[in-house]
């Protein structure tokens, strides 16, 4: 299965990198091959200063080795090694009427000290954080989520999308990240579900993704915008800082496992605001996002 799926992930890095190019019309991606010491490595591709994306990453790693203490501690453990790989990918468009866009399908194995693997499960998801929102693009994102979803159980999309509104949800400012999408994790066989259906399912929501995305990258990308609309863009993305440096958890995994710092924090925008105690006009089109951050809504 690890390497059925690392397999998938090469391609479909090949896939999405190659359309986000298109797209784009002017930068490419910058590829870095690295290797972790303890075990494993990566593929790295980043684009910068686009005609479309400021900044964006796609990246791909399988990595192994013995689970850290720490790790060992989280997962109720002792002398556990591990094999993880997966795909994670975080694009923030120039324009502030582009969403940005995070996606992440990974699986994850753990082994005894006789190598027989006693634990395995994969993840993943896909969601998305508007800076102006349009209804429509909200609706098209959760319609292809739920497309994806039905295919496989009826209870997928809602079950996800409700978790996904849990789990990207800034407790500190009582708002989402954005409009959510799908978030699932620790996916294990049971007596209904093989890991080849969950295989299924996930490579089903992978290679919905462009699908999702891409019209609405398309839709926006040239509408007119002002400094004003770039500075609340950037007040925002400080906003998707504090969530993955504060709370989420595959930032907290990769720094605990000796990962790749460049890879781990390459969703981190290049241009960012704190702006001391901002509100949004009352009435306005940024008060009209805030208040749909902070009471989630049923899209579909």
């Amino acid at each position: 299965m690890k390497n059925k799926f690392y397999t998938y992930i090469q391609q479909l890095q090949d896939t999405i990198t190659s359309k986000l190019e298109n797209i784009d019309g002017k930068a490419t991606f910058r590829q870095d091959l690295w290797e972790r010491p303890e075990g494993g490595g990566g593929r790295t591709r980043v684009i910068e200063n686009g005609n479309v994306f400021e900044k964006g990453g796609v990246n791909i790693s399988g990595v192994h080795g013995k689970l850290p203490d720490t790790m060992q501690a989280y997962f109720g453990v002792e002398d556990a090694d591990f094999f993880a790989c997966g795909l994670s990918l975080v694009l923030h468009p120039k324009n502030p009427m582009v969403p940005t866009v995070h996606a992440n399908w990974r699986y994850f194995e753990m082994y005894d000290k006789n190598g027989n693997i006693v634990d395995q499960w994969f993840g993943g998801g896909q969601d998305l954080t508007p800076y102006y929102l349009f209804e429509d693009d909200a609706v098209h994102f959760h319609k292809t989520c739920k497309t994806a979803c039905d295919k496989h159980n009826s209870e997928f999309y809602p079950t996800y999308k409700k978790r996904c509104d849990e789990y990207f949800y800034n407790t500190h400012r009582n708002e989402g990240r954005g409009i959510g999408g799908l978030f699932f994790d620790y996916c294990k066989a049971t007596k209904d579900t093989s890991m080849e259906d969950w295989y299924n399912f996930v490579t089903e929501v992978g290679d919905s993704f462009l699908e999702a995305y891409v019209p609405i990258v398309e839709k926006r990308k040239d509408l007119p915008y002002t400094d004003a609309h770039r500075t609340w863009q950037e007040i925002r993305r400080g906003r998707y800082v504090e969530f993955n440096l504060v709370h989420d958890k595959g930032t907290l995994f990769g720094l605990k496992t000796n990962g790749r710092i460049e890879s781990i924090l390459m969703s981190l925008p290049p241009h960012v605001q704190w702006v001391y105690d901002h509100h949004p006009e009352v009435g306005s089109e940024e008060e009209k996002l805030v208040k749909i951050l902070q009471n989630p809504k049923l899209w579909v």
